[in-house]
């Protein structure tokens, strides 16, 4: 064997080991996590709602809370910002807003809140306990703080966006912080991957 037929054998190994690793992601990679089953909570229009009705898209899911005075909105202004990014194809991908507060998000005012940032959001509202077993499955943590009797509080709550594929399993996670082209790159490699 000469230095030639060595070197594509090497070079046809590592294209091979270059293939198996799969696409590189800017967010973090969590192919193989099980977040979602248990997900079965009524949109603001009324209507039950789990990740199945929107298999065939790319699904985000963000926890938080309409009086969030700075993570939420900032999260969902970057959301809105990489859908902006994807033209067109910003109608295959489906953005969910899981409250953590719903004695004061009611489907109205999640309605309103999501209206404000994109028609096409979803916010999710259930009972205390829909809302902490969805979160528990996620392995999303919150808390009030505050004068919880009076309404006047506010809710800690793990920051980030769990991103599904079209087939319905869970993918990605993007940081809160994350930029708006660098999650608009991999929304577009997962709707590639269809």
């Amino acid at each position: 064997m000469n230095w030639r037929h060595l070197l594509l054998g090497c070079l046809a190994c590592l294209s091979l080991t270059a293939c198996e690793r799969g696409p590189s992601f800017n967010t973090t990679d969590v192919t193989g996590a099980s977040y979602g089953p248990a997900l079965r909570l009524a949109d603001h229009n009324g209507q039950t709602r789990t990740l199945a009705d929107f298999r065939g898209k790319v699904v985000t899911v963000f926890f938080g809370y309409t009086n969030c005075p700075d993570v939420c909105p900032t999260s969902l202004v970057m959301l809105q910002d990489a859908l902006r990014q994807l033209g067109p194809d910003a109608d295959k991908v489906q953005v969910l807003f899981v409250t953590v507060d719903p004695a004061r998000d009611t489907p109205e005012r999640l309605k309103m809140y999501m209206n404000a940032f994109d028609p096409r959001f979803l916010g999710l509202v259930g009972s205390d306990a829909e809302i902490a077993a969805v979160a528990k499955e996620f392995k999303v943590v919150y808390e009030k703080h505050g004068d919880i009797a009076g309404g006047r509080y506010s809710v800690d709550h793990t920051a980030g966006c769990f991103i599904f594929g079209p087939d319905g399993r869970a993918r990605l996670f993007a940081r809160h912080g994350e930029t708006a082209s660098r999650v608009a790159a991999d929304l577009r490699q997962l709707l590639a991957s269809q």
